[in-house]
């Protein structure tokens, strides 16, 4: 026992010791520049922004701030710098026009621990990640993708079958459908159900790293030799957890990839974004090298591919649910245009301006990502007449450019409205913000905006969906309860919540068979 308090001691003595020499040579050297850094919260001697810095929705109060300290902010972390961009043209201006320097990722204990750091998402911005982010432009062309569409159909209204047969788990069959679209493009593999280790093991690996990509999440980020400390150093419980993940992470990769191999090899290949890379490989090509890469790419594409789906189709039923005039102009304008005998395709998408009005608001009103993924600037900056230190960790805050409408609209910021999208002056198109920027935009975005779209007007051509009902004392009908969202982590999913499902007509629901037998 005396023992163990000795340890703890000295473990304490020494992250004090390592806190403080941190904090000093980081207010050092950001106070000793001749140009300031960004204005923002007052920082405390030796501990700087961590007591104001907030843990729950950073991304609102991020937004709050920006009345106090404009566009571009500046907060004191234990090793690093945080600077927060809080308008569109800022993001513009650094991540995408200065894209050289502010294209690489934070370094992350966590991450790198988990084995996340070799797919493009997690990648430091070098030579792995220009030929993965090469090989993924290459297979999710405009025109390739063309050949994907007849999977994002089928499994549209197979979810819609579900639907219907088993309403109450309507959250289950929307992630199996954003996990089968992603599972069939990236490895032409099959999905049983929402029950298949593809489906869930990935799910549990996302949730990881949401919160782990977070700068500060764990206390490794701040003392990287953690990293190597023995297991009963106290505090370090997440190395176990890391360990677990990794040999998953690493399964997941190298199992349903060997797959398509395996199947090339036997000449039984379905088509698939692996397969099409490893068909293009030539004779010039490292196959080590080559094939690494296309792993780790289907591995991103596969990990992270189906989260903004899986988030704007349950937000998409959220705002659908408790503004019902919305729903009905929705699928008003679907009779009108394509009517009760087929359902919606891709090429009725241009004839839908309200839906597509629809769809940008549900990715403006609650954007899966709104604090972006974080960058990292590579050296010393200057902007608008301030300092951006090396080594920085930045921010883009999307949550603040989603709630930035304009000031003439009739529709505030806080409630959904499509109509929005339709005024003369409307907001933001969310696809400039929603998916990342410049040199680190999501090379799946076509993907991702063509399953959404064909998964939202499948829902709105099959059934209708409203918020369940309790009544008061004076009989009237209220929601029975409102809807709640994770509050930290990179992701900001809707909790569990309930959602009444009722089929428009049997008419509808043999089309909808019809088309998921296809």
């Amino acid at each position: 026992m005396q023992f163990e308090n000795a340890m703890d001691a000295l473990t304490s003595i020494g992250v004090s010791v390592f806190a403080f020499t941190a904090c000093y040579l980081l207010v050092f050297r950001v106070s000793s520049r001749s140009i300031p850094t960004p204005p923002g919260p007052t920082a405390f001697p030796i501990i700087g922004n961590i007591l104001s810095h907030p843990l729950r929705n950073p991304w609102l109060i991020f937004t709050e701030w920006k009345a106090i300290f404009g566009d571009i902010m500046h907060l004191h972390g234990v090793r690093q710098s945080i600077i927060v961009l809080n308008s569109k043209k800022v993001m513009d201006d650094l991540l995408d026009k200065r894209g050289a320097m502010y294209s690489n990722r934070p370094r992350n204990t966590i991450v790198e621990m988990m084995g996340m750091d070799r797919g493009m998402s997690m990648l430091q911005y070098n030579d792995t990640w220009r030929l993965q982010r090469k090989l993924s432009k290459t297979a999710l062309s405009s025109d390739a993708v063309k050949d994907y569409q007849d999977i994002q159909a089928r499994v549209a209204a197979q979810m819609c079958i579900s639907f219907l047969t088993d309403p109450t788990h309507f959250r289950d069959h929307i992630r199996l459908a954003a996990g089968r679209i992603i599972v069939s493009i990236t490895y032409g593999l099959p999905v049983a159900d929402a029950q298949d280790e593809l489906i869930t093991e990935i799910e549990k690996i996302v949730a990881m790293l949401s919160q782990a990509a977070m700068p500060g999440a764990f206390l490794a980020d701040f003392f990287p030799i953690f990293k190597y400390t023995p297991d009963w150093v106290p505090f370090i419980s997440f190395r176990k957890k890391a360990q677990e993940i990794r040999a998953v992470v690493e399964r997941l990769g190298r199992m349903p990839f060997y797959q398509v191999l395996d199947e090339m090899a036997a000449g039984t290949t379905r088509t698939s974004f692996t397969h099409k890379l490893l068909a293009n490989r030539s004779s010039e090509d490292d196959e080590t090298q080559y094939n690494e890469a296309v792993m780790w790419s289907a591995g991103s594409l596969y990990g992270a591919g189906g989260e903004t789906t899986y988030t704007s189709i349950l937000v998409f039923l959220i705002g659908m649910m408790q503004n019902p005039a919305a729903q009905k102009k929705a699928q008003d304008e679907l009779e009108t245009v394509i009517g009760p005998e087929r359902m919606p395709t891709l090429e009725d998408q241009a004839q839908l301006p309200y839906i597509d009005a629809v769809l940008k608001e549900v990715m403006r009103w609650r954007p899966a990502f709104p604090l972006g993924i974080p960058r990292r600037v590579d050296k010393d900056d200057e902007y608008a007449g301030y300092c951006i230190p090396s080594d920085s960790i930045i921010f883009p805050n999307v949550w603040a450019v989603a709630m930035d409408v304009p000031s003439g609209t009739t529709y505030p910021a806080a409630e959904f409205a499509p109509e929005r999208f339709l005024e003369d002056e409307p907001p933001i198109d969310p696809g400039l913000y929603a998916f990342g920027f410049g040199r680190r935009i999501c090379p799946g975005k076509l993907l991702a905006e063509n399953s959404i779209f064909l998964l939202a007007t499948s829902i709105l051509y099959s059934c209708t969906v409203s918020s369940p009902f309790t009544v008061d004392e004076n009989g009237r009908k209220c929601p029975a309860e409102t809807v709640e969202f994770s509050t930290t982590g990179l992701v900001s999913n809707p909790l569990p919540f309930k959602c009444c499902i009722e089929p428009r007509s049997p008419a509808r629901s043999d089309v909808i068979k019809q088309t998921a037998s296809k």
